[in-house]
């Protein structure tokens, strides 16, 4: 019997110390900012597309268009909560012409996207519509909104999960889009 005693206390220090490291693991996790989930697309091309303009469906845009210009995609939907409460934020950012903010019309109906610009202003020079998401599901798309800042060759250098808010445009995107743009 005093062959087993000593190994009593290091079982029961086992479930302890287990405890503690996922008590530590926890408390790291609870410090990070679930928006700035790291993209595995930055820094790479943007995935190409090609999808109808949802103003005028007889017409297409695709990233290709963009080549030359720093430019902003805002993935958006009607039925988003959240896009409306950034909705101003990206009317602003619009109307002070730093960046040129296309949309990303995601999993919607073409008129209730439509009706909601119409209603709520469109800050965007078009909007794509990605009716089935697929073009989102490649752009690895969590949830709308999200926005990526597009370099001149094609290159995603930032994405934003959740609302823009004026905090993020004026010391992320504004700042990056000021250095692409000399470069």
């Amino acid at each position: 019997m005093t062959a087993e005693t000593p190994n009593k206390p290091r079982l029961f220090l086992l479930p302890l110390g287990v405890f503690s490291a996922l008590v530590v693991l926890l408390g790291v996790g609870l410090t990070l900012n679930p928006r700035e989930v790291p993209s595995p697309l930055i820094d790479k091309p943007a995935p190409h597309f090609e999808l109808p303009q949802l103003h005028e469906p007889d017409k297409t845009f695709s990233e290709k268009d963009m080549l030359g210009k720093v430019w902003l995609l805002n993935v958006w939907a009607s039925w988003c909560v959240s896009c409306r409460v950034e909705h101003p934020v990206l009317l602003d950012l619009a109307r002070s012409n730093a960046v040129p903010i296309y949309g990303l019309n995601y999993k919607d109906r073409r008129e209730e996207g439509v009706a909601w610009l119409r209603s709520l202003g469109d800050p965007y020079r078009l909007s794509a519509f990605d009716e089935n998401g697929r073009v989102g599901i490649d752009y690895g798309v969590y949830g709308v909104p999200e926005t990526y800042v597009i370099d001149k060759r094609g290159v995603i250098r930032y994405k934003q999960i959740g609302p823009v808010t004026p905090e993020i445009v004026k010391t992320k995107i504004l700042p990056l889009v000021n250095e692409l743009n000399r470069g």
